[in-house]
């Protein structure tokens, strides 16, 4: 059976999981998570009733957790892009990053997003402060773990750099990548550049309205 993906091209995680997708060409049927499409999403619920996306079908089994997706394709759906190094040693590196990723980038991004999608008088100001602080921390801490490497865990393209693309892509439109940041700038750049994720944010370009922060007008 073909594996069938229940996604929405406009999230970040979703990204996440389609860029190792496509890094590797695997093929995939998608299951589309649109709010007309309520078949889908009551088929969704049924499967992870947490409903957070993505989930993948392989066959009667289900996969969920964008980092735990990959691994699962990595180790059943090798391709010619090994996205979990063999080393063990190696391996770890590009699990702690695809961690640093997710918790300290895309948390703290999502939380300034979600906050601006609240009534004026639910917001969360402080949070958002202290997200815009987690984000500068980890932009500094990157800086320096990015100096003389090509991709998050060194000449490899891996689950690190799967991770970071979205993260990345997103938290600079939410609070922008300090210019005295030029090696996550360069990054990201890079992480554009790379036909799998360049294809994912193709596919997403006709839902940027959907960014309640405002698109920019780049990437």
């Amino acid at each position: 059976m073909i594996l069938e993906l229940y996604a929405h091209p406009f999230s970040s995680y979703c990204q996440k999981v389609l860029t190792a997708l496509y890094e590797n060409g695997t093929p995939f049927g998608q299951r589309m998570l649109a709010p007309d499409d309520a078949r889908t999403a009551e088929e969704f619920e049924t499967l992870w009733p947490l409903k957070r996306m993505p989930l993948l079908r392989d066959g009667e089994r289900t996969v969920v957790e964008s980092s735990i997706i990959i691994e699962y394709l990595d180790l059943h759906y090798p391709g010619p892009a090994r996205l979990i190094p063999a080393d063990p040693g190696a391996a770890l590196e590009v699990r702690l990053l695809d961690r640093v990723f997710d918790n300290y980038v895309q948390t703290p991004m999502q939380k300034i997003v979600t906050d601006r999608l609240r009534a004026e008088t639910d917001r969360d100001g402080f949070g958002v402060t202290e997200a815009r602080r987690m984000l500068d921390t980890a932009y500094a801490w990157l800086d320096q773990q990015l100096a003389g490497r090509r991709w998050a865990a060194g000449d490899a393209f891996s689950l690190a750099d799967c991770a970071a693309a979205p993260a990345l892509f997103y938290a600079d439109w939410t609070h922008p990548i300090p210019a005295s940041r030029a090696n996550v700038t360069a990054y990201r750049q890079r992480l554009l550049a790379r036909p799998s994720f360049a294809r994912a944010v193709d596919e997403a370009r006709p839902y940027r309205s959907y960014f309640p922060l405002g698109a920019p007008d780049r990437d």
